[in-house]
């Protein structure tokens, strides 16, 4: 079990409030997306939870247990930074080997195993590896560490389109096999959206939404079709984004499909189909309404 409850959390620099009376549970054994945009605080609320910084208010526990300098609590989470961290001239083998000092259910043989899947020359030093590999090793790490909390702080930085996806497969397998509490901060929604469970979505310090996944798509469709008649039915509607090819277009909407929409889509042949979770991230977080 690995619980955090977030509660009545402030964070200040001088004037400057980052977090603002933030509020959450983070349940156990489910798979987070931390969404928001540059400078939201996502990072902040990381470093946080993880003791790296002190808050200006409020407090964090993970299973009942404030973080505060709480080497217990701080052994049950696995956080993965943009910066990085690792002693520069020690080789990669090392690293690990450092890491299962701090982490005592750290899994040399899985490390190595991943080294090898994902092309890493663990005789290298850290210094010498590529932004992607630096990543890579990262990665590795995290999923090795044997924590209860596994958190991502843009995990695929430099990374190229096959690794972002050996990434993903080998995290939604990494769950699979022992159930953990993983947090995804990232920018690229739309890569992560299909195994995110829950999504927890910040701006300007405050938190906009804690959801499930699926309960937040439910709250907008796309609708498309001639663009005459798409045109039609969205006169009366709040629409976030529209796209058009040709004689055809496809509008997002905000809201649910209600009965006398079903009538209208009908009568005008439209289809229907599921918002994507980027396009909705937008508009929750700013973008403004299409005209």
């Amino acid at each position: 079990m690995a619980l955090i409850k977030i509660s009545n959390l402030t964070k200040e620099y001088g004037k400057n409030r980052v977090l603002d009376n933030v509020s959450l549970t983070i349940e156990e054994n489910k798979i987070y997306g931390l969404l928001g945009r540059n400078g939201a605080g996502k990072t902040t609320l990381l470093n946080l939870i993880t003791n790296r910084i002190f808050p200006s208010g409020g407090s964090v526990t993970i299973d009942n247990e404030d973080v505060i300098e709480n080497s217990k609590a701080l052994g049950k989470a696995y956080f993965m930074t943009e910066q990085d961290l690792y002693p520069e001239g020690m080789k990669i083998k090392d690293i690990f080997k450092w890491s299962k000092e701090f982490y005592k259910n750290f899994d040399m043989d899985y490390a190595l195993n991943l080294s090898e899947k994902f092309g890493l020359n663990i005789n290298k030093k850290f210094k010498e590896l590529s932004t992607g590999y630096s990543s890579i090793c990262k990665i590795i790490i995290t999923l090795a560490s044997g924590a209860e909390i596994l958190i991502f702080d843009e995990p695929v930085l430099g990374l190229d389109a096959n690794h972002r996806d050996m990434f993903y497969k080998e995290l939604v397998a990494n769950y699979i096999d022992e159930p953990k509490t993983i947090i995804l901060s990232t920018h690229i929604i739309e890569e992560v959206s299909e195994i995110l469970e829950k999504v927890i979505i910040i701006k300007d310090g405050k938190v906009l939404g804690d959801k499930e996944v699926e309960s937040l798509l439910a709250e907008a469709y796309l609708i498309s079709g001639p663009s005459e008649k798409v045109e039609k039915y969205i006169k009366d509607k709040k629409c976030i984004n529209i796209e058009s090819i040709a004689g055809f277009k496809a509008a997002t909407i905000i809201g649910k499909i209600t009965d006398e929409n079903k009538i209208q889509i009908r009568d005008l042949e439209l289809e229907t189909s599921k918002v994507e979770l980027q396009k909705l991230f937008i508009h929750l977080t700013g973008e403004e309404e299409v005209k």
